[in-house]
C-alpha cells in the first residue's frame, strides 16, 4: 500500500488533490480485488489422473492409477444463494457424477476434449466448516480421465458466465455474405471455455463451441484471456483472434473465412447422422443437428436414426438453413447382426423390420421394401450385441469371405467412420479391398456417425459424390444416389484425393484396354491440415508411394503421376493420402470408440473410390475372384498346376485361390500345398500366407 502522507509537505494544493484522487483510485482497486478474491475460491489447483477401473485405457496415462475417484475436503461457509463450481476435465468417455456434501450437482461433460465446465451449487449445499466434493464414475468399464483446477464462485451460474459479451459475425471471404459456421473459444490454457447465449433458435452451444445458423452470435463469457477460432468444416480456412475481456465489456469480432478446397462437381455428404430427438442418445436435438450440418458445410446429409425414418427439412426450415443443404430421409437398420444405413426412404413408409436371424434375412427384408436403395454396412469392425461383422473370428479380410457364407446385404461400406475410428485405420480399407477382390462391389463411404453437437463432429468423415453441386439446397437426389451406387466417390477425413487414369477416367469407371496406364493423383486440403504421404493400390496391394513435403497450404497440396505397366488381368486402382491428425481445438480428431490398442495416433485420410482397368479387354470389370475360379477349374484340383498358373497373377488373385481351396476343405498347411508354394513367385506366397494367417484366427 502506498503512503500518500509521506510526501504531502512538498505537494501543492493541486498536487495534493491529485494524490487524494489517486489514493481513492488505489483503494477502490484494492477493494475490488478483495471482493473478487472473496467471490472466487480455488479448492483444488492440481490436475489429477483418475481411472475408475483397470486396465489402462490409453498409454498417455500412468500404468497404474492411484485414484479411482476424486474426493476433496475444503473449508467454506454456508451458501444462502446459488453459487457456481468450475471444473477442468479431459478425456471423459463415461458418466462421472459430481456431488457436494452428498448432494448431486450434475455430471462432467461426456466428451474427451480438454474443457472447462460449470455446475450450479444450489442454496444450502455448502456448509460452515468442512465440505466434501466427490467426482466418481458408477460404471465398470475402464475410463482414464484428467480432472482438476476446481473453483467455487460466490455467484449464480448465469452471473459467472455473463461477466462480458462478444458479438461475432462470420463472412464468406471479402463479401458481405454471412455464413453458417463453427465458433471455438479456448482460454489461456487452451481448454475449451464454456460460454452462454440468450439466443437459442439459431445457435447450438456446447462447452467452448458454438454453431451459428445465421453467421451471427452474441456470446457471454467470464472475464479473461481467450482465443477464438472460426471455420466451416473441411473445405474452409480458419480465422482466429486473441482477446482479453474485462467484466462489463462488450466486444465485436468480425471473421472472414474462404473456401480453400475446390470441390466443384462433387457433393459433400455425410451418410450417417443421428439426433438425440429420435435416437434417444447423444446430445444434438434435431434443430441443433440442422445448424451443425450447415455449420460444417455438408450439402447432402442423410438422416439415419435407429429404425425410424426421419426428415431434416422441418428443422432446417425452422433454423433458417434449408438453402445450405438437401436432406435425405433414411434410417439406420439396427439389428443383432450389424447396422445398415438405408436410403432414400419415404418418410411415411414403415421402416424395415430390424428383427432378423442372419444377413440373408437382412437381405430378404430390405429387398422386400427398399429396392434400388443405398445400403451401407456400418462400422464393420465394431462389436454390437456381441457381433462383429468383419471380426477376425468370422471373416477372412484378404479373401472377402465370411465364415458361414452369408450374403453381404449391402452395396456400400464405411471405410472411415470418424465417430468410431479404428486403432489401425487401414483395417477397414483392407476389408473393402478384400470384398472388391471377391467380386462384391461396394462403394467406399466416409461418415461421422455423429449423435452430438461437438463430441463427434458431424461431417468430419464425409463422402464426396460426383454430382451437380451448383445449388446446395436443390441437389438432384436421384442423380446423386445413382452416382454413389456406381462408386463415383471420394472419401475424406481432413484430406481429399483425386485420381485420373489416362487423362479421363475416375472412380466408379472402367478404363478401356490400352497399351499404357498413366495415373495422375492430386491431394487437396485446407491450410490447417497437412499431408505427408500418398499411396497407390492395385487390387489392394500398394504399388507406388511418395512423400509429401511442405503441405501446409490451402488447396492443392500435391500432384504427381505414375506410369503403370499394364497387367495381364483386370485390377482396380485406389489412391490414398494421409497426414498427421488435427489436434487444434477447432476440428480435433476423436479417439477410437472401441480401441484395440492403448496407443493412438490420429491420422487425416483422403482416398478415392475404385477405378477399374479392363486389362483383358472384355469390356467388363472382372474381380480377382473370377480369375481364381477359372484357375482352379482349369487345374482340375492339381495344386502344383494351380500354383504354376498363378505366376501371371498378383497376390490378390492368389488370396482368392487360397480362399476357394480352403472353402473346398483343402488343408493349406498340408505338405503338398507347402511343397507347391516352395518355388512359387513371391506374390503367390504373399496371397496364400495372408489367408492362412486369417484362417488360424477363425480356428481360435
Amino acid at each position: 500500500m502506498f503512503c500518500v502522507n509521506s510526501v504531502a509537505p512538498r505537494l501543492t494544493a493541486k498536487a495534493n488533490m491529485k494524490s487524494y484522487h489517486w489514493a481513492i483510485f488505489l483503494g477502490a482497486c484494492i477493494s475490488n480485488l478483495i471482493t473478487c478474491c472473496a467471490q472466487e475460491q480455488t479448492i483444488h489447483n492440481l490436475i489429477e489422473d483418475i481411472r475408475n477401473e483397470e486396465p489402462r485405457e490409453w498409454s498417455e496415462f500412468p500404468t497404474k492409477s492411484k485414484l479411482r475417484d476424486l474426493s476433496i475436503q475444503f473449508a467454506s461457509d454456508n451458501n444462502n444463494s446459488e453459487q457456481t463450481i468450475s471444473i477442468r476435465q479431459y478425456d471423459v468417455k463415461l458418466e462421472w457424477r459430481v456431488t457436494l456434501n452428498g448432494k448431486d450437482l450434475g455430471s462432467l461433460a461426456t466428451d474427451e476434449k480438454d474443457m472447462i465446465i460449470y455446475l450450479p451449487v444450489r442454496a444450502g449445499t455448502l456448509r460452515d466448516g468442512e465440505n466434501q466434493l466427490l467426482i466418481k464414475c458408477l460404471e465398470t468399464v475402464a475410463d482414464d480421465i484428467r480432472v482438476g483446477e476446481i473453483k467455487i464462485y460466490a455467484r449464480p451460474l448465469s452471473a459467472v458466465l455473463s461477466d462480458a459479451s462478444v458479438d461475432v459475425e462470420v463472412f464468406e471471404g471479402t463479401t458481405s455474405n454471412l455464413l453458417p459456421a463453427r465458433i471455438t473459444v479456448v482460454n489461456s490454457n487452451g481448454s475449451l471455455q464454456t460460454v452462454s447465449s440468450s439466443e437459442s433458435k439459431q445457435l447450438a452451444v456446447r462447452p467452448g463451441v458454438v454453431y451459428t445458423a445465421s453467421g451471427k452470435a452474441a456470446l457471454n463469457l467470464p472475464a479473461g484471456t481467450y482465443k477464438m477460432y472460426v471455420g466451416r468444416g473441411f473445405e474452409y480456412g480458419i480465422d482466429s483472434t486473441n482477446f482479453v475481456i474485462k467484466r462489463g465489456d462488450r466486444l465485436k469480432k468480425i471473421f472472414r473465412i474462404k473456401k480453400e478446397v475446390p470441390t466443384e462437381g462433387w457433393v459433400s455428404s455425410d451418410t450417417h447422422i443421428h439426433t438425440l430427438t429420435h435416437s434417444g442418445h447423444g446430445d444434438a436435438t434435431i434443430e441443433e443437428r440442422a445448424i451443425t450440418i450447415a455449420g460444417e458445410g455438408i450439402e447432402l446429409p442423410v438422416a439415419t436414426d435407429h429404425n425410424i425414418h426421419v426428415d431434416f427439412r422441418p428443422a432446417a426450415n425452422l433454423t433458417g438453413v434449408r438453402n445450405y443443404f438437401t436432406p435425405i430421409v433414411g434410417d439406420e437398420l439396427t439389428t443383432k447382426f450389424g447396422h445398415f444405413n438405408v436410403f432414400e426412404t419415404d418418410i411415411t413408409a414403415t421402416p424395415v423390420d430390424h428383427n432378423v436371424k442372419d444377413w440373408n434375412d437382412v437381405t430378404s427384408k430390405i429387398q422386400d421394401t427398399e429396392n434400388d436403395k443405398v445400403i451401407i454396412l456400418n462400422h464393420a469392425r465394431d462389436v454390437h450385441n456381441n457381433f462383429r461383422p468383419f471380426g477376425p473370428g468370422r471373416h477372412l479380410s484378404s479373401a472377402g469371405i465370411n465364415d458361414g457364407n452369408w450374403t453381404v446385404p449391402a452395396n456400400a461400406m464405411e471405410v472411415i467412420n470418424s465417430g468410431s475410428q479404428q486403432s489401425n485405420f487401414m483395417n477397414l480399407y483392407q476389408d473393402w479391398f478384400g470384398m472388391l477382390n471377391h467380386g462384391v462391389f461396394l462403394t467406399p463411404v466416409g461418415s461421422s456417425d455423429s449423435h452430438d453437437v461437438n463430441r463427434y463432429i458431424v461431417g468430419q468423415g464425409r463422402t464426396y459424390i460426383q454430382a451437380d453441386d451448383s445449388n446446395s439446397g436443390k441437389i438432384d437426389v436421384a442423380a446423386a444416389i445413382k452416382s454413389f451406387r456406381d462408386g463415383k466417390v471420394m472419401v475424406s477425413l481432413g484430406l481429399l484425393t483425386r485420381i485420373t487414369v489416362n487423362n479421363r477416367y475416375g472412380p466408379g469407371e472402367l478404363v478401356p484396354f490400352s497399351d499404357n496406364l498413366t495415373v495422375v493423383i492430386e491431394v487437396f486440403g485446407p491450410a490447417w491440415t497437412n499431408a505427408d504421404r500418398v499411396s497407390l493400390f492395385a487390387n489392394g496391394i500398394k504399388i507406388r508411394e511418395a512423400s509429401i513435403q511442405n503441405s501446409g497450404v490451402g488447396g492443392q497440396k500435391w500432384k504427381g503421376s505414375w506410369d503403370i505397366p499394364l497387367p495381364k488381368h483386370d485390377i482396380f486402382l485406389v489412391a490414398l493420402a494421409e497426414g498427421p491428425g488435427v489436434i487444434g481445438p477447432y476440428w480435433p480428431i476423436a479417439k477410437p470408440y472401441q480401441p484395440s490398442s492403448t496407443d493412438w495416433t490420429p491420422h487425416l485420410i483422403g482416398s478415392t473410390g475404385a477405378v477399374w482397368i479392363d486389362a483383358d479387354n472384355n469390356q467388363r470389370r472382372d474381380a480377382a475372384y473370377e480369375y481364381a475360379k477359372t484357375i482352379i477349374h482349369s487345374s482340375k484340383g492339381d495344386i502344383y498346376k494351380t500354383i504354376n498358373i498363378l505366376t501371371d497373377y498378383d497376390a490378390a488373385v492368389a488370396a482368392q485361390v487360397a480362399g476357394l481351396l480352403w472353402q473346398g476343405k483343402m488343408d493349406l498347411d498340408s505338405h503338398q500345398v507347402q511343397e507347391a508354394l516352395e518355388h512359387a513367385h513371391q506374390q503367390t506366397k504373399d496371397g496364400f500366407e495372408r489367408v492362412m494367417r486369417e484362417i488360424k484366427s477363425l480356428e481360435k
